[in-house]
């Protein structure tokens, strides 16, 4: 499923001209150029600034779009049926490298493939989710950086009771078809039971499931977590206009669902991660086996928090919490 003009375009304008596509030099050059096809599970829009990130450490490393490297972008729009299709397109390009981003379309890229090297720029319990073998020693055609989002879990509980200190009984939204957003929403229950917070699951496996969720738990609780994932991802603004509507606190694993409206947020940097991922796909290039490649842990954890959102909810956050604060979006 080829990118159209107008998606191209989004993803351009998304990267703030981070790097052009110069369609002439591909179509002499792409057939001796190596390719990384890159599976985007989001929007161009969503994921503008790790994109960015990503490409820009490619350009560090040597790798220009049109010299020396092609890239091929693929965006599934936040409708996992779409990662089997691309994986396939991918397959039949004969790309060299395929770069994602998450658990489902790690999986749907594995099940295509067991040649073409896949990196991953995060993923949720790689071993467990049957990604890779090993941390240490992935084996075949698959590595990358694992996200740790589930040893978060007690972090980000901790966090959100420093701002609504009322909090007893909280929500769960998870979209269920991914592995990774079960095991999130697995370690949430668990972290809460420890704090004796009581917890409502909503799960998920559609946009169309969203509405309906929030109107099972609205007036039963006192806050929401949601698991990260590309469906909810791609929705992110829908959420979090709900969540502020039924007048919910919003806890969220990264960065830009703060930036689209949500409460806080604590969890690994997806740019850096982006731009780690790159190095990976650099050595590939390089003739590189993707199975001696050890899959790493993220380094770089961002707490960012709106005080938009906060006042919109009556909240006072403590001037304490917001010292410590990588991000204060106002």
């Amino acid at each position: 499923m080829f990118v159209g003009p107008r998606n191209r375009r989004e993803f351009i304008a998304g990267l703030g001209g981070a790097f052009t596509w110069p369609l002439v030099a591909r179509a002499q050059q792409s057939g001796k150029l190596p390719t990384i096809g890159v599976l985007g599970p989001t929007t161009p829009l969503v994921e503008s600034q790790p994109i960015a990130a990503f490409v820009q450490r490619l350009r560090e490393l040597g790798w220009m779009e049109g010299r020396t490297v092609a890239i091929e972008v693929r965006w599934a729009e936040g409708h996992s049926e779409r990662y089997a299709e691309i994986a396939a397109e991918f397959v039949r390009l004969k790309v060299n490298v395929i770069f994602t981003y998450a658990t489902p379309p790690v999986l749907a890229l594995k099940q295509a493939t067991s040649v073409i090297p896949i990196v991953f720029a995060s993923a949720g319990d790689p071993v467990g989710n049957g990604l890779v073998t090993s941390l240490a020693r992935p084996g075949g055609n698959v590595t990358g950086l694992s996200n740790e989002t589930a040893d978060l879990a007690g972090k980000r509980l901790e966090l959100l009771r420093e701002v609504v200190p009322s909090l007893r009984r909280l929500a769960i939204l998870a979209n269920v078809g991914n592995p990774a957003a079960v095991l999130d929403m697995r370690e949430i229950q668990a972290a809460a039971r420890t704090l004796s917070l009581e917890t409502v699951n909503s799960e998920i496996r559609r946009a169309e499931d969203i509405a309906p969720a929030f109107e099972a738990f609205i007036g039963r609780v006192h806050a929401l977590y949601i698991a990260g994932d590309p469906l909810v991802n791609t929705n992110r603004i829908r959420i979090n206009s709900l969540a502020l509507g039924a007048h919910l606190p919003t806890m969220h694993g990264y960065r830009q669902y703060v930036e689209a409206g949500g409460l806080m947020s604590y969890g690994p940097s997806t740019v850096d991660a982006y731009r780690r991922a790159a190095d990976y796909v650099d050595k590939i290039l390089r003739g590189a086996k993707p199975g001696d490649i050890p899959v790493e842990q993220p380094t770089k954890f961002d707490l960012v928090i709106n005080l938009t959102t906060a006042k919109a909810l009556g909240l006072t956050i403590p001037e304490s919490f917001l010292l410590r604060a990588d991000e204060v979006i106002e």
